[in-house]
């Protein structure tokens, strides 16, 4: 896959695709023809996502109205109480939020809300943007249904200038008007097999979707064509792995769409013996990283491998916070690989995310690269990396997928 060919996939998709709406629809046939394009066939796997329409959703502060977005899938309400900005989630500060509508710094995590409810607040409120930023963009947010548990709140989010100002003149009371129809939609995932000697399966996975401001080209249109490359190398190189190619949907809601794809392939999991999963590769600026959630001795493997090919590449073991995360707690060794690029420099889940933080070069090198990691692996002789989950990396993802809570 060259550079023109890249360009013409980014300029194609370059819009808001968020989960369960006709455009990560149009998305996913997009990737289908693609996939056609080079004479194979995909198969579409749906699941059922939680969906909402805000109806109305209205903040005011001391009786003025501030501009906000309604927390999806948080419930119909009306809601009068005292004000309190709580910056701070220590027992001190929790035991007076009770009756309060609490403004709080980033987005609600279920350990987050999970503290405010338990300690009687009333509703929500967050915000997103930069008070440097000319825009006054607020994120369409949601409760997620994993956090809320059946125990809603109403949430909205605000812009971080007006969170500023709200502080600085000092409000004491806030009310919360929300409606929405909560409904159940559909995303899905594109799934196309390529067959190896043997029936144990390498699973390269990325993400389509996007979030509701992004046009998700860095995050992750980039990873879909790096899935795309490997797929044109590969129908034309024997390996004696099977390859699975999954582009997941609903990434950005919670890993769904590689969750469900673990829940529907269930009795095939102890076959795959490997999760690749690409998440936001070939931007101009940015060091390219891989993180293993796997046995030590892969980071020793791809470091070594890096330097024989001339690659640079920095590799950790951790959990990363995209679709390796599923397989890896089955159990399944896993990497995800990474072009991290400073925030200044290429953002994501807002309006930045676009072709000008894109390198059309930078996304062949880093494609070359994966499709030589791949290919060690898909060739093996006898696979290097043990199909086992290390102590260290369960506790990980014990905390990650809210099954343990951090330790302060």
């Amino acid at each position: 896959m060259n550079a023109d060919a890249i360009w013409k996939i980014f300029e194609e998709t370059s819009y808001i695709r968020t989960s369960g709406t006709k455009e990560e629809k149009q998305c996913a046939q997009y990737l289908i023809d693609q996939c056609k394009k080079m004479g194979l066939t995909p198969t579409v796997e749906p699941f059922a996502v939680e969906m909402a329409t805000i109806q109305e959703a209205a903040l005011f502060m001391d009786g003025v109205s501030i501009p906000c977005k309604g927390y999806l899938l948080s419930g119909t309400w009306e809601v009068e109480a005292p004000f309190m900005y709580l910056p701070n989630t220590d027992p001190y500060s929790l035991q007076n939020v009770t009756g309060k509508i609490v403004m709080v710094d980033g987005g609600m995590g279920y350990w987050k809300y999970q503290d405010i409810l338990k300690h009687g607040a009333v509703g929500f409120i967050t915000y997103d943007g930069n008070a440097n930023y000319v825009d006054r963009d607020m994120d369409q947010k949601e409760l997620r249904p994993f956090v809320s548990n059946g125990h809603k709140i109403p949430g909205v989010n605000i812009n971080a200038k007006d969170a500023i100002a709200l502080i600085r003149k000092g409000v004491t009371t806030a009310k919360i008007i929300l409606k929405q129809e909560e409904t159940e939609g559909t995303s899905q995932n594109v799934v196309l097999d390529l067959p190896g000697e043997v029936p144990e399966t390498i699973v390269l996975t990325a993400h389509y979707d996007s979030t509701p401001l992004s046009q998700g080209v860095y995050d992750n249109m980039s990873g879909c064509v790096g899935l795309l490359g490997i797929l044109d190398y590969f129908k034309d190189h024997p390996h004696r792995y099977s390859l699975r190619f999954v582009w997941c949907g609903s990434e950005e809601r919670g890993l769904l769409g590689s969750k469900a794809y673990c829940a529907a392939h269930k009795e095939e999991l102890d076959r795959i013996i490997f999760n690749i999963n690409l998440d936001m590769i070939g931007s101009i600026m940015g060091r390219f990283v891989g993180c293993c959630t796997a046995e030590e001795r892969l980071m020793h493997y791809t470091a070594y491998m890096a330097s024989e090919v001339g690659f640079g590449i920095a590799v950790n073991q951790d959990v990363y916070s995209s679709d390796s995360t599923p397989f890896a707690d089955q159990g399944i060794p896993a990497i995800t690989f990474a072009r991290d690029a400073p925030g200044n420099t290429a953002t994501i889940h807002n309006r930045y995310d676009t072709m000008d933080v894109m390198s059309a070069r930078q996304m062949e090198l880093d494609i070359d690269f994966i499709i030589a990691f791949t290919e060690r692996m898909a060739c093996a002789k006898c696979f290097p990396v043990e199909r086992t989950m290390p102590d260290n990396m369960k506790e990980a993802l014990d905390v990650y997928l809210l099954r343990k809570r951090p330790k302060k």
